[in-house]
């Protein structure tokens, strides 16, 4: 049996994104390991911390930020992160100074909304209705 252990979503600077990821998110640092100029640095869901590890990938490979750019112009996220009430973390997240480009809206059998993550992405919220 394969298993999800880690995913990556590319940032600009590690420390701005831990303390995003962190202070504003909530998730909780698991692993932050020196390599060199950069770390492999992990967050999990307080709800599931043997759970996957959310890698903060400094984004460093030219090809790769022009992706994560043509994605952000776009308006498409880079991943998307499940919630039990969308509208309660939408209005917890806006108070912080959170900004979204798409607000709580249903689409089929899901309520999605997409807000920035201040590190070169757009994240996207699921509810399961």
């Amino acid at each position: 049996m394969i298993k999800i252990y880690v995913t990556s979503v590319p940032v600009e600077v590690q420390e701005k994104a831990l303390n995003f990821y962190t202070s504003v998110l909530g998730f909780i640092k698991k692993k932050d390991i020196p390599l060199g100029e950069h770390k492999w640095l992990t967050v999990v869901s307080p709800e599931e911390q043997s759970g996957v590890e959310l890698l903060l990938e400094p984004m460093r490979f030219e090809p790769a930020k022009l992706y994560q750019q043509s994605l952000k112009e776009a308006g498409i996220p880079w991943t998307s992160f499940a919630v039990d009430d969308i509208d309660k973390e939408y209005e917890r997240l806006a108070e912080q100074g959170v900004e979204f480009s798409i607000p709580p809206r249903e689409a089929g059998t899901v309520k999605i909304a997409v807000f920035d993550d201040t590190c070169g992405n757009y994240i996207q919220l699921v509810q399961e209705l």
